[in-house]
């Protein structure tokens, strides 16, 4: 069961997107949402929230609650996606970490695409699928290898490397850049200094990423627009662990 949130303070638009969710083959809970702090007080436990970024009652509007769901729930935040009336929040919404937005008036095609991929990367969440590729590196004359799926990220530091790992870390002497040839698109160099697992992204915006662990790296500006396409396309693919 999949459970599922509107926040919208308009009734005919929570009764329209409430009536396009159950049209799709989904067993699922909804519940609707006229403001934002209605929404914050119990968000506890969705799965995927449906949120209008411009909320005209009192408290935050879409942005604002955004970021305060991620900040209060950072180990399972739910997927949020965005219904907007304005293109121009686009950007905005993905600095957010949202999963993606529709415009109104909601498509009805154009959401039963959106969802479905929705609720694939919730279920890939559930399931936590293991990678069976791993990094074979050479340290003090001996060799270590090293499983994908137990590094968070790979840190640059003189001339050697740290691979922050799920059970500490191991540094040896090699070059990110050469790693980042390796590795390929499961991980992505969002700064001269930070190769990132894209499996434990968390959130971002246009300056930081947050990963699963809690641990905050910083983004160049350089690298931000390359590092939303990627990290979409890897989670449209359901790679995410």
């Amino acid at each position: 069961m999949i459970r599922i949130a509107i926040c919208d303070d308009e009734a005919p638009t929570r009764a329209y997107l409430a009536s396009l969710i159950r049209a799709q083959d989904c067993a699922c809970q909804v519940v609707e949402y006229a403001s934002a702090n209605d929404c914050l007080a119990g968000h506890r436990g969705i799965d995927l929230l449906f949120l209008d970024i411009e909320l005209s009652t009192t408290g935050p509007d879409g942005m604002a609650l955004a970021r305060q769901i991620r900040e209060s729930n950072p180990a399972a935040p739910p997927v949020i996606i965005f219904v907007t009336g304005y293109e121009r929040y686009v950007f905005d919404a993905f600095d957010v970490g949202a999963f993606q937005y529709l415009l109104k008036p909601v498509d009805e095609k154009k959401f039963a695409q959106v969802f479905a991929r929705a609720v694939e990367q919730i279920k890939a969440g559930r399931v936590q699928p293991k990678l069976s590729q791993a990094l074979t590196l050479q340290s003090a004359g001996a060799s270590r290898t090293v499983p994908l799926d137990s590094i968070y990220y790979i840190e640059s530091s003189n001339h050697k490397v740290v691979l922050r790992l799920k059970d500490g870390e191991f540094s040896c002497y090699a070059k990110i850049r050469d790693l980042e040839a390796e590795l390929g698109d499961q991980f992505f160099r969002v700064h001269k200094g930070y190769l990132v697992n894209l499996a434990y992204v968390e959130g971002y915006s246009k300056t930081e990423l947050t990963l699963t662990n809690g641990e905050k790296l910083l983004i160049s500006k350089y690298k931000y627009q390359d590092f939303v396409k990627a990290y979409l396309r890897f989670v449209k693919r359901g790679d995410g662990l």
